[in-house]
């Protein structure tokens, strides 16, 4: 009896099941998806614009360069002009002196433009981070220069460099200081110019990503080590420090990345000059490519230099690993 009664249940149902149409019975065997929810397809079909144009406008021209990079081309020439040339622009780039100079520049101006933003950004947000009248306002303010028309800040801080009628000049002669630096026509004034604008416009950016970083300090981490008599130093090395490290691991890897990219504001205010003070790799290789019409050693240098920042970024994500402290 107890076993009839057992079965009982088990066959009502399958009987049910019996009685459900096709498609519903097979909805509920697979569990696939639930009643109006649309089909996989239209996922893939919100998604679809965006593979589109990474495959055409990246990667496509990505392989290009690279399939570039082994031949001599002058691109006037067309296809038909390409020249298979095998390793001979990478073992000319190794040997010349300009790449190896505008390397040198690159990494000054990055090594100098990255930290310092970075610190400048920490300083301005643990300020603006205070009860300060009218924070949210210079909020705005400090980052304004981050989103800003480039042609327009390059023009404006052309006017601020001027030698003669330049602000920061004429103040530095009200300082009594008799021979000001000459910044952007003197070779060895502009790099550092280029590097306190590239500071002056990243800070603001700086600051915003650490002030949403600060907000998930813990407080009463700061309560109970002011109550231990820790001071505001100890306080900011041991407790905010620590738990800001993903903000500031994030800076310096998108940091450096942009410094070494940087075209824009150098093709505007120097031209890579005054002679090859301010020849960073990126404009080097505009020059060899769109000036020089060597478009095969532009895409070798081209990829020396994503190996170079790829190999930067794996050694700052090793080091972030024992460095940064995710809560």
């Amino acid at each position: 009896m107890r076993t009839l009664e057992n079965r009982r249940p088990r066959q009502q149902i399958h009987n049910l099941a019996d009685k459900l149409p096709q498609h519903s019975r097979g909805t509920a065997q697979r569990g696939s998806r639930r009643s109006g929810e649309p089909p996989a397809w239209v996922g893939y079909a919100f998604i679809a614009p965006n593979f589109i144009g990474f495959l055409l406008f990246t990667l496509v021209p990505l392989l290009f360069a690279l399939l570039v990079a082994f031949t001599k081309w002058d691109v006037v020439s067309g296809i038909e002009g390409i020249q298979w040339v095998g390793l001979q622009n990478f073992v000319t780039l190794f040997q010349d002196k300009d790449f190896w100079e505008s390397a040198r520049i690159t990494f000054f101006y990055a090594g100098a433009s990255v930290p310092l933003t970075t610190v400048g950004g920490l300083l301005l947000a643990l300020a603006l981070n205070g009860p300060i009248a009218g924070r949210a306002v210079l909020r705005a303010i400090f980052f304004i220069p981050f989103i800003a028309n480039t042609v327009a800040i390059a023009t404006t801080w052309i006017l601020l460099y001027h030698p003669t009628y330049g602000p920061i000049d004429i103040a530095l002669r009200a300082l009594h200081i008799a021979n000001p630096p000459l910044w952007l026509v003197s070779s060895q004034w502009a790099l550092p110019a280029l590097i306190l604008m590239a500071v002056w416009g990243g800070v603001g950016y700086a600051s915003i990503i650490y002030l949403a970083a600060l907000q998930d300090v813990p407080q009463e981490l700061h309560e109970a080590a002011a109550l231990d008599g820790a001071n505001a130093w100890t306080r900011l090395r041991v407790i905010t420090l620590p738990f800001i490290s993903p903000a500031t691991f994030f800076l310096l890897v998108t940091g450096f990345i942009g410094a070494s990219q940087n075209f824009g504001m150098i093709n505007l205010m120097t031209q890579g000059g005054p002679g090859r003070s301010t020849t960073v790799l990126s404009y080097y290789i505009y020059l060899s490519g769109f000036q020089f019409y060597r478009f095969g050693y532009a895409a070798a240098m081209a990829w020396v230099m994503f190996v170079v920042v790829l190999l930067l970024t794996l050694l700052l994500w090793r080091f972030q690993r024992h460095s940064v402290f995710y809560s």
